[in-house]
């Protein structure tokens, strides 16, 4: 698929996302999962992740049934490990109804908690006494 195919392709996808992919949106966007950027419908290589936090180098893809048994899904998933992606998978109903689940896992491989680098200092902290 051309660049530009690709990134009407992904555009495409944005708007027509699944239920699932809508419930976990709403808790990835705007950096409310531990200060972390997540893009949705991301293209990375040959593929269109569905979201991606590229500063964590991680991968979170929403499965529907279309998926189950999806030999073409573990070579996608080797391919992304060797350019470095951690790639994390939840089916459909894990998202949506085990949503709190689905965030803790998610949570846990963004990797040991700290300040975001973008953030301002919190109040006293680069102060010298």
């Amino acid at each position: 698929m051309r660049a530009g195919a690709k990134k009407r392709f992904a555009r495409h996808l944005r708007r027509d996302m699944t239920d699932a992919e809508h419930r976990l949106w709403h808790h990835l966007r705007r950096r409310q999962l531990r200060g972390f950027r997540f893009r949705r419908q991301f293209p990375i290589g040959p593929y269109i992740a569905d979201f991606a936090c590229l500063e964590a180098k991680l991968i979170v893809e929403v499965d529907g049934s279309q998926h189950f048994d999806a030999a073409g899904d573990v070579a996608r998933t080797q391919r992304l490990h060797e350019h470095g992606y951690q790639v994390l998978r939840f089916w459909n109903d894990d998202v949506l109804i085990r949503t709190h689940q689905v965030l803790a896992t998610i949570h846990d491989a963004l990797g040991p908690a700290g300040p975001h680098p973008d953030l301002p200092p919190q109040a006293g902290e680069g102060e010298n006494p």
